[in-house]
């Protein structure tokens, strides 16, 4: 059977169960089956209300760790194969990712090589699947971890940062606003001043970028709006101690802030040979801190995840085979731990 085929059935297989992040049970059993089936020794790692993380070795002590997540975003979309071109939810974020990374593995293992498969969950939330896992011991010196990166070794990615910005106001009937004061009057004209804020940035991973992702307030189109709350995504480029404090002094006096999940911006291993980019997004790579030596490297474009046109095609699904397998090799080559 070609690599094309071997790669296009195992990520439709994935595809085939819905697993939005926090409901990932199911697809964890479809792939506990399918390493199982390939010979791996898998064992699970529990994350919490009945949702697990995968490992899977072929060895005692493996020594480089290939990563990926199998939630993804919602709505679910069924996979669909046109051609060259895989259709669906987690055709390239990152179940498509995470059948390029078995059959890498399986190689590896021929090869030899002590190699861990860790499949996780929750990656699109709180990344509590990574977190679990590096509660785990491991004996792992290099992390592979899979991403759509447009098969480039990503430099470096930003870390994130959630915010809560909340104003208070008072209610009062909108036809005498005099008598009461407006939270969402308060909040529209805070936020809209956030483009005047500066923030660092980094000569590598580029600008710190805010967006507002969701606003909330009032309770009536008649009465004046007595609270109100915007949700705020800050892409990182330096450690959040540096960001933190300009947040605050913007909306001193104006608004609370509440700081939400950060993911910490993080360098990664490059290899000779491989094309590099920078990833504006954040990965499980800062929770797996135990892991090893991170590389982060994916088939697909991040540009398409997350869509309603979410796509990947299988020849670079297929080739991503490859060059996981050559990450791998030149991963531990550079630790000093070739064989």
């Amino acid at each position: 059977m070609s690599i094309e085929r071997q790669v296009a059935e195992l990520a439709i297989r994935l595809m085939e169960v819905e697993s939005t992040s926090g409901h990932e049970a199911a697809v964890i059993t479809v792939a506990e089956q399918l390493l199982a089936d390939r010979r791996w020794n898998t064992e699970r790692i529990p994350v919490g209300d009945g949702r697990d993380a995968i490992l899977a070795t072929s060895a005692p002590d493996p020594l480089v760790t290939l990563s990926t997540h199998l939630d993804t975003v919602p709505p679910y979309m069924p996979p669909r194969l046109d051609g060259d071109t895989l259709h669906g939810r987690g055709a390239c974020d990152a179940k498509g990712i995470a059948a390029s990374m078995i059959l890498a593995a399986d190689r590896l293992r021929d090869r030899d090589v002590p190699v861990a498969l860790l499949l996780v969950v929750g990656e699109e939330t709180t990344h509590d699947g990574a977190h679990a896992a590096n509660a785990r011991p491991t004996t792992s010196r290099i992390l592979i971890n899979g991403e759509p990166t447009e098969s480039t070794l990503a430099v470096g990615t930003k870390g994130a940062m959630r915010a809560f910005v909340r104003t208070q106001g008072r209610a009062a009937h909108s036809a005498y606003p005099e008598l009461g004061h407006s939270a969402t009057r308060d909040l529209v004209n805070l936020l809209a001043t956030l483009d005047a804020v500066e923030w660092p940035s980094d000569p590598v991973l580029g600008a710190t970028t805010v967006n507002i992702g969701m606003l909330s307030g009032g309770v009536a189109d008649n009465v004046m709006a007595p609270s109100a709350e915007a949700r705020l995504m800050l892409r990182l480029v330096t450690p959040v101690e540096e960001v933190w404090p300009i947040l605050e002094r913007w909306a001193a006096g104006r608004a609370t802030v509440e700081r939400g999940v950060t993911v910490p911006p993080v360098r990664l291993g490059t290899l000779d040979g491989f094309p590099t980019s920078v990833a504006a997004f954040a990965t499980d790579i800062p929770a797996l801190t135990n892991w090893g030596t991170p590389y982060l490297f994916g088939p697909g474009s991040i540009h398409v995840a997350h869509t309603a046109h979410e796509h990947v095609s299988i020849k670079e699904l297929a080739e991503a085979v490859s060059a996981y397998e050559r990450i791998a090799i030149g991963a531990l080559e550079r630790e000093g731990l070739g064989r």
